[in-house]
């Protein structure tokens, strides 16, 4: 089947669930500095991804879901623990965040968010889990299909299309040896000049009509960007022989 008539049927597929999860978005409360972190950008799209509701911050008065100091401890990082404690009478979507959040899924979404490489979060006393080895639920095989109908155009993706794309471009074996590779592919629409012709399904906003995209555009939906993450964490990273030394 076409990328394009997987997109199709995988979108048609969700319209109904994802109709549900606009009506009754959960509504959390996390202190700013945890929001800096970068963190919620990482783990709500994927918890939408594996349960269509919609998680939305808001401010501590208006939430059902609150991150602080009371509550089901659910991971560390910044000098403290963090809880999760549903507020008041939570809604059912509510309860399950906090549910996924406190569970093992969570955790290792949790713990696996590591920008520049250096992961910021970690259990709370339970350190051997987060040193342990993330686990990538996505298809592989997807995402070798993905890589090369998306990704060829610039970069070697596998033995077959190595030395094709642009030469200054790295090749996905390259990258898959810096210590930041899973940032770097889970975030690569944020990464220049990926902004200026990519769209990431549920998380993007479409290209301004005033600045349409250069190129063919890149559009992921987050299943194949996971995909991608589990396609390229099976890869063998290439010996270069040195220290890899990166921008």
């Amino acid at each position: 089947m076409a990328l394009r008539m997987l997109i199709l049927a995988f979108a048609a597929a969700l319209l109904p669930l994802a109709g549900r999860a606009e009506e009754a978005p959960v509504r959390l409360y996390a202190p700013e500095a945890l929001v800096e972190t970068g963190i919620f950008t990482y783990i709500l799209p994927r918890f939408t991804l594996k349960t269509r509701v919609r998680v939305d911050l808001v401010s501590e008065g208006d939430a059902e879901v609150q991150l602080g100091s009371e509550g089901q401890p659910v991971f560390e990082g910044l000098g403290q623990v963090w809880h999760v404690e549903p507020q008041g009478t939570p809604s059912e979507n509510a309860a399950r965040f906090a549910a996924w959040l406190g569970g093992e899924v969570g955790g290792r979404t949790v713990t696996a968010y590591a920008p520049e490489g250096v992961a910021l979060f970690r259990l709370p006393e339970i350190t051997e889990q987060a040193e342990a080895a993330p686990v990538y639920e996505g298809d592989a095989r997807l995402g070798h299909e993905v890589s090369r109908a998306q990704c060829a155009r610039c970069h070697g993706v596998d033995q077959a299309t190595r030395g094709a794309g642009i030469g200054s471009t790295p090749s996905f074996a390259v990258l898959r040896g810096m210590p930041d590779w899973e940032q770097r592919f889970a975030g690569f629409y944020t990464l220049n000049p990926h902004p200026a012709f990519t769209i990431i399904d549920e998380v993007t906003e479409p290209f301004p009509e005033e600045r349409p995209s250069p190129i063919v555009p890149i559009r992921l939906s987050l299943e194949e960007l996971d995909a991608m993450l589990a396609y390229v964490a099976a890869m063998e990273a290439a010996d270069l022989r040195a220290p890899l030394t990166h921008q």
